[in-house]
């Protein structure tokens, strides 16, 4: 082995160098140029975002197809893809109906997750964009019980009365401030808002259940004893529906068995399908 020459460092070329600043290599290139104080640091979406709204041409996106395909996601129960189909048909949107049609059906899918903070978040978006429009109502109600599920009691119920007073016919909104009434012990209040849900054509087992729990609590027992087997039958012919969907489609007959957890969520969407669906679609 020979000796190094010397302890001269490996050397470099030497030319003109750079303009100060290179224009040509910058460590925050103008496509990332945000307030850092505005992003949260566990947010993995805030680069693609940020991207997207550099690289995508606004009027090359159709906000409504994206919206479609984030409904057609919730209809197969995948709930994280829906919240991002939702939230770039909301950020690509240049008519503000259907980016508050986004915002709301984003807040659903969320609360579907479980994930209440991000829903109420997604709902006050929807209604900062118009707090009175046919979507309004819907926001609100959605809010009303995402904030329930979060713990905001006081609130929910607030947002609860907003709905029915944004829209009088508005039947889930009824529904939900019966149920926010009567944990309150508020039970003659609460009866005359689940008739008016009655009314307007919210009759499914789901409905009956409570307006049977409420005449219990006004200790009206036989009348609650009437409406809870109604509710009874109603959820059964919804589950021999199910059954019998299932064995269509496996070809299978015999004994249905055990219904699984998604068995009978799809009972109780099929009850909510009779009265129309309460999200936005």
């Amino acid at each position: 082995m020979t000796d190094r020459e010397g302890d001269r460092e490996h050397p470099f070329s030497e030319g003109e160098g750079f303009d100060d600043p290179y224009e040509e290599f910058d460590l925050d290139p103008p496509e990332l140029g945000i307030d850092p104080s505005k992003v949260d640091p566990v947010d993995s979406r805030v680069v693609t975002d940020t991207l997207d709204e550099q690289n995508i041409d606004r009027g090359a996106v159709d906000a409504a197809e994206l919206l479609d395909v984030g409904l057609n996601y919730m209809q197969i129960n995948r709930f994280e893809q829906a919240t991002d189909a939702f939230e770039r048909a909301a950020r690509f949107a240049e008519d503000d109906r259907v980016a508050q049609e986004a915002w709301v059906n984003k807040g659903v899918a969320h609360a579907e997750l479980e994930e209440y903070d991000e829903a109420i978040g997604a709902h006050r978006e929807a209604l900062r964009i118009d707090d009175s429009s046919e979507h309004a109502a819907t926001a609100e109600t959605n809010l009303a019980y995402a904030l329930w599920e979060f713990g905001e009691t006081a609130q929910a119920l607030e947002h609860a009365e907003r709905a029915v007073e944004i829209d009088e016919r508005f039947a889930e909104g009824w529904f939900n401030r019966a149920f926010f009434l009567s944990e309150r012990g508020l039970a003659e209040e609460a009866l005359h808002c689940i008739d008016n849900a009655v009314r307007l054509g919210m009759r499914n087992a789901q409905v009956l259940e409570e307006k049977a729990r409420i005449l219990e609590e006004l200790g009206e027992y036989d009348e609650a004893e009437e409406i809870a087997d109604e509710a009874n039958e109603m959820r059964e012919r919804a589950e021999q529906r199910v059954v019998e969907e299932r064995q269509e489609m496996h070809g299978q007959g015999g004994q249905p068995g055990t219904m699984d957890d998604a068995e009978i969520e799809q009972v109780d969407r099929v009850q909510q399908d009779e009265d129309g669906e309460w999200r936005l679609e």
